[in-house]
């Protein structure tokens, strides 16, 4: 996959997160992957169609989307994952795609992006939309996020 596909993404995230009260951001580790992956807690995953098309998947342990959504929320304590948590989570990843797709934009590429669909559980498999992900590990105050991004021409 062309990196040019991945940096927006990186760009968004570093873009985002401070608004949100997120003080340090920075990439962490990035890995290619086949068409699946799999993950426990949280798993939310938007279609792409456009000049490119493909899916997105962000995982998020349980107890890191916690704390993602008590900043989100002002530093409310979030001790579960009820339905104003889960909003904020989703309404995350549609920021953080939609800024994506600007990025995408600017540099000449149209594509739009579908709702949120979020799934929560443990060893959850995602069938992708391309045989080649990559996996971009991504961390807000020390709180890892994984992207996963499957998009092709």
């Amino acid at each position: 996959m062309d990196v040019k596909y991945i940096n927006p993404f990186i760009e968004s995230f570093t873009d985002v997160m401070p608004q949100l009260g997120f003080d340090n951001v920075k990439m962490g580790a990035l890995n290619t992957k086949g068409n699946e992956v799999t993950g426990s807690g949280i798993i939310i995953v938007l279609g792409i169609v456009g000049t490119v098309r493909g899916n997105v998947v962000y995982m998020i342990d349980t107890e890191s989307a916690k704390q993602i959504a008590s900043t989100m929320m002002g530093g409310a304590p979030v001790d579960e994952l009820d339905e104003m948590a889960n909003s904020a989570l989703s309404e995350l990843t549609n920021m953080l795609t939609a800024t994506a797709a600007t990025c995408f934009s600017n540099s000449g590429i149209t594509i739009d992006i579908s709702t949120p669909t979020m799934l929560q559980g443990v060893n959850m498999s995602i069938n992708m939309t391309s045989e080649q992900t990559v996996g971009v590990q991504l961390l807000a105050d020390d709180i890892p996020i994984e992207i996963n991004i499957s998009l092709e021409d």
